[in-house]
């Protein structure tokens, strides 16, 4: 087997591994939360609304969403991955969702494995993210992530970071050089939007605004406090990889606090990390949200109950929504971003973060 049919393997083996542990470990965060239990909607006892007055529509990158839900990328490049890839979208086509593809730096590796991303047979009219890391993209032509995009058919790119994720893996990426060249290059490049995501650490300030002063449009914060992907690698690790993952099993910037700074940097947002119920949805629309997606419940809910498991879910998201749009007077998911609330107090904490101010480097030592 030559080198890159063998690393080929090893990166299918590793889906499979991520697959299996998400079903059947716990790999949400420990002691950390999304924080959105922290945003807290007034009650409007005189809505003056009709259930008929009700709209669940959104708009993002200048489409128009039945629902602001997406089901978040999580797989791609394994067999288990293809069957798990063509449900959900079946789903989200029945029911007008968006969806993710997980990362496809598989199929750079190993063409054939376009297969496990394939969907649109099935799902012809869903909003469908194609999805590459920054840093693979830094290291590729845009040609070969323009191929990635085209075979899936996707209508938007996710470019994601992931260098908590990496540097627990034992052989995992070490250099993060080049990727906000990669994102600006892409964004000029390629014929369909690009969406950067994080993978379950947030999005700071700084990140935000790195991404602002390149004309970045739309975001995926995917914030702390559900999914722990050091901790989906931690479980694979060994020896002082395993030390260290437990060390940063909860790192990273809360959903809801990350959602709050993307929207206000006027970026389409995208909240997902942690959203777990029709409420936590609801509040993440209210921080700012377009979007609110998941990976976990969905992965789950197919796993343990196939589609009726995924129509309970989907019920109780859209019923927690049209309750909550009537019950703050909001006629849309838009109007819930302007709805009166109440910040919890560590949310307020966290909105308001102290950055350390740097002295001056001292002059003049050691000289005669």
């Amino acid at each position: 087997m030559d080198s890159n049919n063998e690393n080929a393997a090893l990166l299918e083996q590793r889906k499979t591994e991520h697959i299996d542990l998400c079903e059947t470990q716990d790999v949400e965060a420990t002691s950390a939360t999304t924080l959105l239990e922290q945003v807290h909607l007034l009650h409007h006892s005189l809505p003056e609304l009709d259930d008929a007055d009700l709209s669940t529509s959104v708009e993002f990158l200048g489409r128009h969403q039945a629902l602001p839900w997406v089901i978040v990328g999580m797989t791609g490049g394994a067999t288990r991955a293809q069957d798990i890839n063509r449900r959900l979208a079946a789903f989200a086509q029945q029911h007008g969702l968006a969806m993710g593809l997980g990362s496809q730096r598989a199929m750079l590796r190993n063409p054939e494995l376009a297969r496990t991303y394939q969907v649109r047979d099935v799902a012809p009219d869903i909003l469908l993210f194609g999805n590459i890391g920054a840093v693979q993209a830094a290291q590729s032509p845009t040609t070969e992530i323009a191929d990635l995009v085209a075979t899936v058919g996707a209508n938007a790119l996710c470019v994601h970071l992931n260098p908590a994720q990496e540097l627990i893996q034992e052989h995992g990426d070490r250099s993060f050089r080049g990727c906000m060249e990669a994102i600006n290059r892409l964004q000029q490049e390629l014929p369909v939007p690009v969406i950067v995501k994080e993978t379950g650490c947030g999005m700071s300030p700084a990140v935000l605004a790195m991404l602002r002063r390149h004309h970045v449009r739309a975001v995926d914060v995917s914030g702390a406090g559900g999914t722990t992907w050091t901790g989906v690698e931690t479980l694979r690790a060994r020896g002082a990889h395993e030390v260290l993952g437990r060390t940063f099993w909860d790192w990273g910037i809360p959903t809801a606090v990350s959602t709050i700074w993307a929207a206000e940097a006027g970026f389409e947002v995208i909240a997902s990390g942690g959203v777990r119920s029709g409420m936590d949805a609801v509040r993440a629309l209210a921080a700012g949200a377009r979007l609110a997606g998941a990976a976990l419940p969905f992965l789950r809910a197919l796993a343990d109950g196939g589609e009726p498991a995924l129509n309970t879910l989907l019920e109780e998201w859209n019923l927690t929504l049209r309750t909550a749009l009537m019950l703050t007077g909001s006629a849309t998911p838009a109007d819930l971003a302007w709805a009166p609330r109440v910040m919890g107090p560590e949310l307020q904490r966290w909105l308001n973060p102290v950055t350390p101010v740097r002295p001056p480097r001292p002059t003049g030592f050691g000289r005669s």
